[in-house]
This record gives C-alpha cells, structure tokens and sequence, in this order.
C-alpha cells in the first residue's frame, strides 16, 4: 500500500458553469486529474486531445488497460478512465482498486453491446458507463458526475435498466443462459424478422446481429435459425 495520501475530493456546485454549450469551467479550484487506461494508443490520443482543450482537466498519465491498476495507484487521480471492459479481468482491477485508492472514480467509455457488459461494470465498482459513440459534452458530463460519486448512464443503458426493474418477471424468462441482448434478438427472430431488420431495429450492425445468433445456437444446443425459431416459440416467445 502506497502512503501517498489521496487528493482532496472535489465537489461540484454553483462553480460549475456551461461554456458555449458543449464544454464547462471550473474556477478558484484545482484541476481534475485523469489518468487514461486503453490499449489503443489512437484511441488515448484522441482522449487526451480533447480532454485538453478543457483547462480544468488534468490528464495525469496514460495506460494499456493492464497497467490501469498500478497507475491509478500510483497517480491517484479523480478519475480512471477505463476504455474497455474485460469481464472477469475488469471485475479484479476494480476490486483491487476500491482496497487500494477508494477515492479514485472509475468511468468505463467503452462497453460491449449487450447490457450484461454494462451491468457487470456497475456491480464490480465502475462509477459510470459511456458507449464510444458519446459526444464530446457527455463525456465531460460523466467525468464530472462520477468524480462527485454521482453513477452515470448513457440514456440507452439506463433505459433498459429501467424497464428491467419496472418489470421483474424478465427475471424469470425462458432461457436464462442468454444474455439481455441475445434474448431481445431471439425474440426478434421468433417473431420473423431478418437479420437486416433485427439490425435497424436494435440499432445494431448486421453483422452483429450474426455473432449474437451463432451465441444463442450454441447456448440453446440448436444447429440452424429454423430449430432456434422451433425452441423459441414453444417457449411461448414469437
């Protein structure tokens, strides 16, 4: 355990003010430190770029996703941003981190599709999840929410989350080994619909949509779209 003591916490009140509608300030305080942790030096870069223009952020140091521990560790920063999400690699990271620098918020920008990504993050410690698509304005808003110990949701997450705990009975569906998404897009298949339209309406890639099917046929043991479709609608579902 490092005795370097962890920087005072910051709040965030009335000093807080909007810039030009897309950036913010924070004056008579000290910067936000951030520490970067993704193993693609091009997404890091463009990370620290923008992060940059901002003169009340501090980007500290950066990272692979493997050495996020031992940065956040050493540089202690507000925020660790963490670029992607390894279940169950993250989960340990994030364990350890909480024992090892409790003041450190953990803001995850890139998850996987389905929401068991998302939810495994949020169990595990994470202060808060952005898909990669998030604008510019977003990502600030989230660096500054979970640094207060605020959790942060991207408005697609948190709606399903939502609906998720407004209707407990999804609990208890048929197939419990698929994940959120795998069901939601096996529903769509029972229901008739192709690949290219499960896509539009999920708001998914089509080939996306391929590699969640080849998972639900091997998870319900079927060989072929036909016999998933057989399984599905004798389970009640189409």
């Amino acid at each position: 355990m490092l005795s370097k003591a962890a920087p005072q916490r910051r709040t965030f009140g009335p000093e807080l003010s909007v810039i030009d509608g897309i950036g913010a300030t924070l004056t008579g305080t000290r910067p936000l430190t951030v520490v970067l942790a993704d193993d693609h030096a091009v997404v890091r870069a463009g990370l620290r770029s923008l992060l940059g223009s901002v003169d009340w952020i501090e980007v500290v140091a950066e990272t692979t996703a493997d050495g996020a521990l031992r940065e956040a560790v050493l540089s202690r920063p507000d925020v660790l941003i963490l670029g992607q999400w390894r279940h169950p690699e993250s989960d340990a990271v994030l364990g350890e981190l909480a024992r090892s620098a409790p003041g450190v918020a953990v803001l995850v920008f890139s998850v996987g599709e389905d929401d068991e990504s998302v939810f495994a993050a949020i169990r595990a410690g994470a202060g808060g999840c952005l898909r990669d698509a998030a604008d510019r304005d977003d990502l600030l808003r989230a660096i500054c929410a979970v640094s207060a110990g605020w959790v942060v949701l991207s408005p697609h997450i948190g709606s399903r989350l939502a609906a998720m705990l407004a209707d407990p009975a999804r609990h208890a569906r048929p197939f419990p080994d698929l994940t959120t998404r795998e069901f939601d897009v096996l529903t769509h298949v029972a229901a008739g619909l192709s690949n290219a339209a499960i896509a539009a309406e999920l708001h998914l890639a089509p080939k996306t949509i391929s590699n969640y099917l080849s998972r639900i046929f091997t998870k319900l043991g079927v060989a072929d779209r036909a016999n998933a479709i057989v399984r599905a609608r004798d389970a009640g579902i189409g």
